[in-house]
């Protein structure tokens, strides 16, 4: 059922009633989630991917990411009710749907030049099965601008843009909470090349978020929202980690100082940390700085520069914390404890633990890791030993916030390392309880306590 010229409301009930097709290109962790919320809510749903396997095991109705809480059940629900199918097919996909959503993922080099031969393939497929009245999504993040940029693709199928609808409504999810946040933690931005296809969108995702829909003037500019929300993040991890900084340096404890701040409400400093990782927040100030032609935005080119630096503040912490038992950085044992970019997420996208690695090797020492998500060949990969005690180890550096480092048995560690140091780089232990097993503990920000 062709979807421009219905109201928001004809447009939810003919979703909720199983009248609207909708492929979604793109099968991964928001992909996935993303289509089988829309297959619970009505719609039938025809998930595209590249990956032969997934599309099988979806079609047995199996869910290949395990770590999103409820997505396997809610596969398993509507691939057996007949609502959620995969292929690997684009073109068909595209010629039996009414809506197409492009969800691909997108690479970046390390400043943030984007490599969007996922999108334009997906583009061509879609282009090759469109039909009048149909409406493509860009859900993927992308540099403001890039989803207009398709119209030439698309239009390949004889169809000009307004025969057909044209949308942006970025994703505004995060691995382990996908299903949460599609279905209501924040509402929905979209933007669209027309009214009538604007109406439409806020139909369709109407229907499966209970926050609702924030419409905005254009494509662009609903493009524009996702990458200043990472900007902000971005900036204001800088500001909270060049605050530490200065905390250090005049004998502060940073995060006392944070706390009493933001009491106030117009305050909300960050929290300091070894470094800044992801898929997203790393990357989208790269957007925006890349774009700039008459401006020049210095505030976010600086954040960027802080924040890559943190890894290496870490190592300097190290070292500052082996010279007090008396040791150098090189021939000591040092523990890197976490290698994913964020506690309880199996993703490695720009882990601080990357740089860290490669600078303590370096300096001559010998490197091993831990992590409760991963195994023996991910320390391999990093470039470290994989280790699961503590035994002989002369430095500890938390670089990942997950839960389980912070009920670590701090006793347990005394008896078992050869010297009692620990670098927090997430603020996740006590300082005084470090301090009372006898362990020299610096952190960002809390050097001196």
């Amino acid at each position: 059922m062709k979807l421009i010229g219905l109201s928001r409301e004809e447009v939810k009930r003919a979703i909720r009633n199983g009248e609207v097709t909708i492929a979604v290109y793109g099968l991964g962790k928001m992909g996935l989630p993303l289509a089988a919320v829309l297959a619970n809510h009505g719609a039938k749903v025809i998930g595209v991917d590249i990956n032969k396997k997934v599309v099988e095991m979806i079609n047995n109705g199996e869910n290949h990411i395990n770590e999103e809480p409820g997505l396997s059940e809610l596969v398993k629900k509507n691939v057996e009710g007949g609502r959620l199918k995969a292929t690997t097919d684009g073109i068909w996909a595209a010629k039996q749907a009414d809506v197409m959503i492009i969800i691909v993922p997108t690479l970046t080099d390390e400043r943030g030049n984007l490599k969007l031969d996922p999108v334009y393939n997906v583009a061509e497929k879609i282009s090759q099965g469109l039909e009048k009245g149909d409406i493509i999504i860009t859900e993927a993040t992308m540099p403001p601008g890039t989803t207009e940029s398709l119209t030439p693709i698309l239009e390949k199928s004889g169809l000009k843009l307004g025969e057909f609808g044209l949308a942006h409504a970025p994703e505004r999810t995060m691995t382990g909470t996908a299903i949460r946040d599609i279905t209501g933690q924040y509402p929905k931005i979209v933007g669209a090349s027309d009214k009538k296809t604007l109406e439409a969108v806020i139909g369709i995702y109407g229907t499966i978020n209970k926050k609702g829909v924030i419409p905005v003037s254009s494509i662009k500019a609903a493009e524009a929202v996702k990458v200043f929300e990472g900007v902000y993040r971005d900036v204001n991890i800088a500001l909270a980690n060049e605050l530490a900084l200065w905390c250090e340096e005049h004998g502060l404890d940073a995060l006392e100082v944070f706390k009493a701040a933001n009491t106030q409400p117009y305050c909300h400093l960050h929290m300091p940390g070894a470094g800044v990782g992801g898929h997203c927040i790393p990357i989208y100030p790269w957007f925006v700085i890349n774009l700039a032609k008459k401006t020049n935005p210095r505030l976010i080119k600086t954040a960027r520069e802080i924040n890559d630096s943190m890894p290496h503040h870490i190592v300097e912490l190290t070292i500052k914390g082996l010279n007090k038992v008396g040791r150098s950085l090189r021939g000591s044992n040092v523990l890197v404890l976490g290698l994913t970019f964020r506690g309880g997420v199996r993703e490695f996208m720009r882990s601080p633990a990357i740089s860290i690695i490669k600078e303590l090797k370096e300096w001559g020492a010998k490197v091993f890791a831990y992590d409760p998500l991963c195994d023996e060949n991910d320390a391999k990969r990093f470039g470290a030993e994989w280790r699961e005690d503590f035994k002989d180890i002369d430095a500890i550096i938390i670089v990942t916030d997950h839960r389980e480092f912070r009920g670590l048995d701090l006793d347990e560690i005394a008896r078992q390392v050869r010297n009692r140091v620990i670098i927090d780089g997430r603020n996740v232990i006590d300082p005084k309880i470090a301090k009372e097993k006898g362990f020299i503990y610096l952190a960002v920000g809390r050097t001196n306590m």
